[in-house]
This record gives C-alpha cells, sequence and structure tokens, in this order.
C-alpha cells in the first residue's frame, strides 16, 4: 500500500527518522540536513531532490526553535541580516553548480565527495574539541577571534555581547556557507555556528538563536528556489517534519538539563559516521557491490539513534538522578 507515492514502511522510517533528528535539533539547535541529505542520496534519490528536500526540511525545523530563540532575547538581528544577504546570494550560485553538474552526469558523484570531505572535516574538528582541556580550547578560540575582530574592513559593525567586527569579514563567512548551502543541501547550521562563536566570538546563546534565525530564513529561499524546478520531494518533507516536530520538543526540554559540553563526543561520531556512510554507498555503487549500500544506511540510521538516544538517557538519567552504568557513559 502507498500514500502519496511512498510505502507504509518509508513513511514511517522517514516519521521515526525525522523524529530522532528533531532531537539533535531541539539539543544542538542544527537543522538536521546534513543527516537528511545524504539520507536520501543513500536510499536512491537523484541529487537534485535530496539537496532541495534537505533545505525544505531545515525551513520546517528551523521556524519553532527561531521563535522560541526570540522570545529569550537570543538573536542578533543585525549578524542575521548581514549573514542572511550573504547567503542568499551563496545558495543561489551553489545551486546553479548543483543544476550544471547534474547535467552533465556527475552531481551525485561530486556532491557525495563534498559530503564525505566536510563531514568528515567538521567531525573531526568536534572530536578534538571534545578531548582538548578546556583551558587550551579557550585560548585557541579567544585568539582566532582576537584575529578576525582585528581585522578593520569598513563598514565595521557591533554585535550583541560587545563584539566589533567587520561587516565585510561577517558576508564574506555567510557566502562561502550560503554555497556550500546550495551545493550540498545543508542550512549552515553546523558550519555557521562554530563561524559566529569561534570567528567572530559571538557568545554562545546569541550564536545559535541567531544562526537558527538565519536557518530559517535561508531555508525558505533555498527550498523555494528548488521547489520551483519540482526538485523538493513533498511526501518525504511532510513526513520528516511530522516526526521532528516532536522530536524538537524533547531536543529543547534535555537542554535544561543536561551539559551539551558531554555529547560532544556523540555529536562527532555522528558526523564521521555520516562521512563513512556516504563514502561506503559511493564505493558499492562504483563496484556493483549491494551489501555496502545496506551498510551505508545503517550506518546513518545507526548514528543518528545512538546520539539521539545518548542525549535522552542523559536527560532522563539527570531527573531521575541516576548513577547506573549506562548514565555514566552518557556523562564520561
Amino acid at each position: 500500500m502507498e500514500v502519496l507515492g511512498l510505502s507504509l514502511v518509508l513513511i514511517a522510517l522517514f516519521v521515526g527518522f525525522g523524529l530522532l533528528i528533531g532531537i539533535l535539533f531541539g539539543f544542538f539547535g542544527m537543522g538536521g540536513s546534513f543527516l537528511v541529505t545524504p539520507a536520501l542520496l543513500v536510499i536512491g534519490y537523484p541529487s537534485r531532490v535530496a539537496v532541495g528536500s534537505g533545505l525544505a526540511f531545515v525551513f520546517g525545523t528551523s521556524v519553532i526553535g527561531a521563535l522560541r530563540h526570540r522570545e529569550h532575547g537570543q538573536v542578533d538581528y543585525k549578524l542575521a541580516a548581514i549573514m542572511t544577504a550573504a547567503m542568499t546570494v551563496g545558495i543561489e550560485g551553489g545551486k546553479r553548480v548543483v543544476f550544471f553538474l547534474d547535467a552533465t552526469g556527475r552531481a551525485d558523484l561530486i556532491i557525495s565527495v563534498a559530503y564525505v570531505g566536510l563531514l568528515g572535516a567538521v567531525g573531526l574538528f568536534t572530536l578534538r574539541d571534545a578531548w582538548t582541556a578546556d583551558d587550551t580550547a579557550d585560548a585557541n578560540t579567544l585568539e582566532l577571534a582576537e584575529r578576525v575582530q582585528s581585522l578593520r574592513i569598513p563598514p565595521m559593525v557591533t554585535l550583541r555581547g560587545d563584539v566589533r567586527v567587520s561587516a565585510t569579514v561577517i558576508f564574506a563567512i555567510g557566502l562561502v556557507v550560503g554555497v556550500l548551502s546550495g551545493f550540498l543541501g545543508v542550512g549552515g547550521g553546523f558550519l555557521l555556528m562554530p563561524a559566529m562563536m569561534y570567528g567572530l566570538g559571538v557568545p554562545a546563546a546569541i550564536a545559535v538563536g541567531t544562526d537558527i534565525l538565519q536557518i530559517t530564513i535561508s531555508g525558505a529561499f533555498g527550498a523555494f528556489v528548488y521547489a520551483q524546478s519540482g526538485a523538493v520531494a513533498l511526501p518525504v518533507v511532510g513526513s520528516l517534519l511530522f516526526g521532528s516536530a516532536l522530536g524538537a520538543r524533547i531536543g529543547a526540554g534535555a537542554t535544561q538539563l543536561v551539559d551539551e559540553d558531554g555529547i560532544k563526543g556523540y555529536f562527532a561520531t555522528m558526523l564521521l559516521a555520516g562521512s563513512v556512510a556516504v563514502a561506503t554507498k559511493e564505493l558499492g555503487t562504483a563496484y556493483g557491490i549491494d551489501v555496502l549500500s545496506t551498510v551505508s544506511i545503517a550506518l546513518i540510521i545507526g548514528a543518528t539513534v545512538l546520539v539521539s538516544g545518548a542525549i535522552v538517557l542523559a536527560a532522563v538519567c539527570q531527573l531521575r538522578a541516576g548513577s547506573g552504568t549506562l548514565c555514566r557513559l552518557t556523562t564520561s
């Protein structure tokens, strides 16, 4: 039996996957397309549909988060405006590259390779940050932010948190992230938030809130331009959003109970698993090894289940003041 072209099994899979990604979004403040797009690629959707659907999902998940952070005063509208303008230009450029590569028949391979490299690099950086002593990490972060703030390229702007930085530098960062968003179908959250925190020196809470607002706007634009070309699978996006609506509430609640630093290792593992999954799928396709495609799907879903489960378990342990083996593992 099929509903809107999807089997009931696929609908259940997408709803469950959306629930898990919603938990990650509510906890980390990231839209989750860095998991959705490679998952759709692994399942077999064309690259343009995977990218377009990923951006549409980003828009849907980000709306709730943006409203919540706005209520807490954790949004810098000036920073969001500059980033949005830059990413809008970048997304259009990235989309044109995708459609050009799609016409040549090379889009799937190139986008997959780019995903492997990007997720792997960010995952390794996050893992190193999780293993680095707090004092060393803080010193490195401060040094990088001071270097960026010392670039006196006009016009200069003052951001919330008493941060003064060049608007040109902000625009350049947003442009690069925008191109990656349009090319890979990512909302940019797992790139833009670290850039604002480590590169610009913006306080973490403001970086998260501003990031989610910007992702809402750029995600809407990205989904619109792809939808115009018929590159958004609405049944898939709808199923994912149905699950993520509940998951986002669970993840947001967990942020009040769990120390986010304690989950960095799991987050890095998730990113690295996504990188390995896409690489495995491409190897299976290139050499005709069907079992590798199955392995890649298991890696994507397994990593999402692992991290989401760790977040929920850690929250429950905090509520109940648990000290069992599993509780110790989530905080070690």
